[in-house]
């Protein structure tokens, strides 16, 4: 990746492509577990399998669906386990008296607590910025690189790319990772599963039917919305240290008359691998963990006795991992990549064909007007049962009540086979797709699929179409955003997904540059407005929305047309709103690049008012920067602003009813106070209050109304309700703004 800005687009890029990863689920007997658990490896098989699925070694070469091949160095796939993603990521949350610090161990023991699956399935917005506020509270306790990692500090850390901090890199990867199993998408659904069993068993085929009787019809069995009919991928462990391989290969040969080619014999040796023995690699922490997975190991190792220079991870041979990333290229390249490829052809041939043809209009169109004139009542919950045996109205194959199609339904396989395109690259056929199904979702009333159908296709589209006309981005893609971030708060009240729709749109944008970056960032304002993201997040997003406007240049070389006053304006926000968290690492580094931006080439601010505000807020960064001290406020104003300062005080000391002020408040003017938004904005939303100090408006209220990831010193309360600069309180808004009027989406 080159350096630079351009090199830091290229890798959010890549991020966002291998976000979209097939999912592989993992079925391993107890002798097999047992097995790999002798090894020192405790979460068992999956454990062992999954950093080695992130990146598959060497290129893979797909197909796509004019029968042009392309190789990747990038591809990987994501081990799972079995019941990843159906659990909620969090328990319900539980009424306590108690004190806050009592609240904080109780919420420790309870992460402890979880059960694996429930950790690794995303989705969580309070767990991301819970996690990301504990890495930026390690950054600012070490005294190395502010780029330090919580996790594996010892490490030596690689170049990033300029312009993009490390953080909002961890916020964007931790939002993409762990996606929930949900009916309206299918990229969590399994394409395939391992099914193993060890060289140690008794009756092994006996237990490999066993296993995949489990895995289709008994415990294992996903829930009936998932297709059930991928592949299985049957695999022998063998025991290099204790059984014999010519039984082992005899076995081998017996399971693949049985069960057909998709078999794999993986040698690995069953004593444990001490860091002093030759030939010894470390086990790579998994990049793709859910929030709640990485909080949970963060909790882990803080409350653990043993010393603290002991790393906990793993040890393999060699040997051992050469034989795993052998398997996991044979088991990638010559049988799911393969699957996906056919599946996709036939679904294409057999059901997206005939929607995108003449007839396939007019059979819309009719699917449209028999709907409306027999099942046009919008607030009825009661379904009519269609032709084809599914809850829906009139000929609709969508069940109201459980909300879903069936997996055998031809609007189920449309987006199977769109986002099976996606994870095989195929963009302008998963494009093609998507734009046929949000007509079909939107006229069976399923506003969940209609929302992910909508947000599939602007990703879709700008990752498919190297050039977008200002004209086709407005009309098009704007409208895509706009249609799925509506419908996803609105009708379906999904913070997550809504926020993740325009998390995406946003990057995928800025990539663009040009015209597109103002959209970008009008995109990320649009997320602080409305209230979509904690107090973390708020300022990520505000240093990005001058990141967005930094890609702006001039024309023929001129500085007309550049944002470089908003860049700074953006950056001198970051700046204070770090500095009100107590981050001052950050805020300085915000600081010194809102200056650099507003210096002209004789060193001086460009305009008085701005460089008292500067001023202030290096005074505070620079007290503050050894730890938190309570500052002198008037300290850091001008003696000669005699009638401000009175003015300040009576607006600012109020009655104590507005409670102490918070100690890392270093500065007293501030760009981000700002009077409670606008009664239109608050429109048919309940009003609710927080227990934080929230003069950036981030007031995360989606979440139970609590501040996440604020860790505040060991005596110091929390700090007080907001309230403005006119002595009121301030209501804590709403974390998501409901459109004016009717459906703004274009279509009604």
């Amino acid at each position: 990746i080159p350096q630079g800005q351009a090199g830091a687009d290229l890798a959010t890029r890549d991020l966002i492509v291998r976000s979209f990863a097939p999912h592989v689920s993992v079925l391993a007997s107890q002798d097999t577990e047992e097995l790999v658990r002798h090894k020192g490896i405790h979460g068992g098989l999956l454990e062992l399998l999954r950093p080695f699925g992130e990146r598959v070694q060497g290129k893979v070469t797909i197909r796509d669906s004019s029968g042009v091949s392309r190789s990747w160095d990038d591809y990987g796939i994501r081990f799972v386990g079995v019941k990843d993603g159906l659990e909620s990521p969090r328990l319900q949350d539980r009424r306590s008296t108690d004190s806050m610090s009592s609240k904080r161990e109780g919420k420790r023991a309870s992460m402890l607590e979880y059960k694996p699956a429930r950790l690794r399935t995303g989705g969580d917005v309070p767990q991301i910025e819970e996690l990301v506020e504990r890495h930026l509270t390690f950054a600012e306790e070490q005294s190395g690189p502010v780029e330090a990692d919580y996790l594996n500090h010892k490490d030596t850390a690689t170049a990033r790319p300029e312009g993009t901090s490390p953080f909002y890199q961890l916020y964007l990867r931790r939002l993409l990772s762990g996606l929930p199993m949900v009916p309206s998408e299918t990229v969590s659904h399994p394409v395939a599963s391992v099914i193993a069993i060890s060289s140690r068993s008794t009756s092994p085929i006996e237990e490999l039917r066993n296993l995949f009787a489990a895995s289709n019809q008994g415990e294992h069995r996903l829930p009936q919305w998932v297709h059930n009919e991928f592949l299985r991928y049957y695999v022998l462990v063998h025991d290099e240290d204790y059984d014999d391989i010519t039984k082992s290969m005899q076995l081998f040969e017996q399971m693949k008359r049985h069960f057909g080619l998709h078999c794999h014999l993986l040698r690995l040796r069953s004593t444990p691998c001490m860091p002093s023995d030759e030939g010894t690699v470390r086990l790579p922490n998994p990049d793709w963990l859910a929030a709640g997975e990485e909080l949970s190991e963060i909790i882990r190792r803080e409350t653990s006795e043993d010393d603290e220079d002991v790393d906990p991870s793993p040890f393999l041979f060699s040997t051992d991992a050469d034989a795993i990333r052998a398997f996991v290229r044979e088991m990638v390249t010559q049988s799911i990549v393969p699957s996906m490829e056919r599946a996709s052809a036939t679904w294409n041939d057999q059901v997206a064909s005939r929607r995108r043809g003449l007839s396939g209009r007019f059979m819309s169109l009719s699917k449209r007007f028999t709907l409306g004139s027999f099942g046009g009542n919008r607030n009825s919950s009661m379904p009519s049962f269609g032709g084809n045996g599914g809850g829906g109205s009139g000929n609709s194959n969508y069940d109201s009540l459980q909300g879903f199609y069936r997996p055998d339904a031809p609007e189920a396989i449309m987006r199977k086979l769109a986002d099976y395109c996606m994870m095989l690259r195929d963009y302008k056929l998963a494009q093609s797709t998507y734009e046929i199904l949000c007509g079909d979702f939107k006229a069976d009333k399923a506003w969940r699929y209609y929302a992910g159908a909508n947000e599939m296709s602007a990703v879709s589209g700008l990752l498919a179409i190297p050039g977008l006309s200002s004209k086709i981005r407005t009309e098009g893609i704007d409208q895509y955003l706009e249609t799925a971030y509506y419908s996803y708060v609105t009708r379906v009240g999904a913070p997550y997904a809504a926020l993740r729709c325009l998390v995406l749109g946003t990057e995928l944008l800025k990539i663009r540059g040009g015209s597109a970056v103002d959209d970008s960032a009008r995109w990320l304002t649009r997320i602080l407005d409305d209230k979509a993201v904690g107090p973390v997040g708020h300022v990520l997003m505000m240093e990005r929305i001058g990141a967005c406007f930094s890609e702006r240049k001039g024309v023929a070389g001129l500085p007309a047309g550049e944002r470089r006053r908003k860049v700074g304006f953006w950056n001198l926000l970051a700046a204070d709103a770090w500095l009100r968290t107590d981050k001052t690492l950050q805020a300085e580094r915000c600081l010194n690049e809102a200056t650099r931006l507003y210096r002209f080439e004789n060193g001086e601010v460009s305009f008085e008012g701005m460089s008292g505000l500067v001023a202030q807020l290096q005074e505070a960064i620079k007290a503050n920067r050894h730890g938190l001290q309570h500052l002198d406020t008037e300290d850091l104003l001008d003696p000669s602003e005699n009638d401000e300062r009175t003015q300040m005080e009576t607006l600012q000391f109020e009655p104590d009813h507005f409670g102490p002020r918070s100690p890392g408040l270093g500065h007293r003017k501030s760009l981000s106070m700002a009077p409670p938004a606008p009664p239109s904005m608050q429109t048919g939303m309940a009003v609710q209050t927080t227990a934080f100090d929230d003069p950036l408006g981030a007031v995360p209220s989606a979440y139970q109304g609590e501040a996440v990831g604020n860790s505040y010193p060991e005596g110091m309360p929390p700090p007080a309700r907001p309230h403005s600069p006119r002595g009121v309180e301030v209501p804590g808004s709403s974390p998501m703004v409901p459109g004016k009027g009717r459906a703004q989406d274009g279509f009604e």
